[in-house]
């Protein structure tokens, strides 16, 4: 189970360690021949059983002709399109060394620079600190021995960190922010005005009460647009825009590539998830000079020993690789089949309802094997790639007592909020009335929850002038 929950990169983890670990399993094809395997263990087997004492020892079981495991199924899954790839490891420092490295461009005594390093060291990755001063004060004197005051820092923070770049970092909050990044830009009249906004009115902006900025600042509508304008072209997450942030940049493998072929689905599993695997020829070797050794050794005992539980955990690995590859495809190929429609098309609206439990009773499996393929798997479509949890639904009831995706019901609403007069955007309550205008028999509330998971804001914060 734990071998099916893996992703391919963490599978390919999974698959050196494992290689490192037990020297009986090799990777690669296995070219030589094997003739006498059969009849060279069954008859050490009867020999070497006797002398050692191990009665579970079967080695004819493991290095026969027939089990040698030589495990390759590369016609059914290997694509020729298949590259190795290597997790790419960005170059660079991090965000917090960024800005300590810029604290060298300032003339700072010894406690100083102490202070802003602590500031900094404070700064969460969105580039904001959100300590309270006086916090920062007690902290720099029980953990750094520095004895100073509240006007000390606030002045270090204004003065150095506020100063850093990406600007805006060391703001306070989203207001104090915005307003840094204001101040250094080019003080045109509407960067003053949006500076203003912010500082004097920030609440009734951020609700969108844009009749209320009108008669407060005196302004025409024309004037409030470009003032926002400038607004809408700073950065909310200052932290965010430093290379190197994130040491290892995130890359998604695909598990499984959907195709289309003269109007007909072709499922592949990645090629790396079919690897070739057999029992060392050493060990082969090992055993077969045991055999025709005369003297039995406590040492050769023990090394015979060695060999069979390396052989069983070698035997075991191949068995759960096989296993995993076919659970994989047999649970795919099922969910291909029932999304059939939805995948020819890439039309939201054709996905059908499909829980877990259907493909698992169509399989005979585990709802649980069917989870975990489901959540942990990515899959390339001719619309891009997605995760196989994606494909599953909950159905809901239209007018007509027929069966649809809640996924097709979030893409009518998505298109329908998408086409509204956004300077008079739809309440829940007209949205509900229109979806059941179109067919679609929803609540207020269930509309609202899709909107909260479609990350749409309420009718208020959508409102545009």
């Amino acid at each position: 189970m734990k071998m099916i929950q893996l992703p391919t990169q963490a599978f390919e983890q999974r698959l050196k360690q494992e290689i490192e670990e037990n020297p009986a399993l090799e990777a690669g094809k296995e070219h030589e021949e094997h003739e006498d395997y059969e009849e060279d263990y069954s008859e050490y087997d009867q020999e070497g059983t006797e002398s050692i004492g191990t009665e579970d020892i079967n080695i004819d079981e493991y290095l026969s002709d027939d089990d040698i495991p030589s495990y390759n199924l590369q016609t059914n899954n290997y694509s020729a399109d298949d590259e190795e790839r290597e997790m790419p490891y960005e170059g660079g420092t991090t965000f917090h060394q960024s800005l300590i490295n810029q604290l060298n461009t300032f003339s700072l005594n010894d406690e100083e620079y102490s202070i802003a390093e602590f500031l900094v060291g404070s700064i969460n990755d969105n580039g904001y600190l959100r300590r309270d001063t006086l916090d920062i004060v007690d902290d720099l004197a029980f953990t750094q021995n520095i004895f100073t005051d509240e006007t000390k820092v606030d002045d270090i923070l204004y003065d150095v960190v506020q100063k850093l770049d990406p600007v805006g970092v060391g703001a306070r909050d989203l207001r104090e922010c915005l307003i840094i990044q204001l101040e250094n830009k080019n003080p045109t009249r509407y960067v003053e005005l949006a500076i203003q906004i912010l500082d004097q009115s920030f609440d009734p902006f951020v609700k969108k009460h844009y009749s209320k900025l009108l008669n407060k600042f005196e302004i025409s509508e024309e004037e409030l647009k470009k003032a926002i304008k400038e607004i809408e072209k700073l950065n909310p997450k200052p932290g965010s825009s430093i290379v190197g942030n994130s040491k290892i940049a995130e890359q998604v493998v695909p598990d499984f590539t959907i195709r289309i072929n003269d109007g007909e689905l072709e499922l592949l599993l990645n090629s790396r998830n079919a690897p070739e695997l057999h029992v060392s020829r050493e060990y082969h070797n090992m055993l077969k000079g045991y055999q025709e050794s005369r003297k039995k050794t406590k040492s050769q005992k023990d090394a015979v020993q060695f060999i069979k539980q390396k052989l069983d955990s070698a035997k075991w690995f191949i068995d759960a690789i096989k296993q995993r590859q076919q659970t994989l495809s047999i649970t795919m190929n099922t969910i291909v089949e029932m999304q059939k429609e939805y995948l020819l098309t890439g039309d939201e609206s054709k996905l059908k309802p499909m829980i877990l439990k259907d493909v698992a009773e169509k399989i005979d499996m585990d709802i649980s094997t069917v989870s975990r393929v489901a959540n942990s798997k990515y899959c390339a479509t001719p619309y891009g790639t997605k995760l196989v949890k994606e494909f599953f639904s909950e159905s809901m009831k239209n007018d007509q007592g027929e069966d649809v995706s809640t996924r097709e019901i979030k893409s009518i609403l998505k298109q329908v909020i998408e086409a509204e007069d956004k300077r008079k955007p739809l309440t829940d309550d007209k949205l509900s009335v229109l979806l059941k205008e179109k067919g679609y028999l929803i609540a207020r509330r269930t509309i609202a929850k899709y909107r909260e998971q479609l990350d749409i804001p309420v009718a208020r914060l959508r409102k545009e002038m």
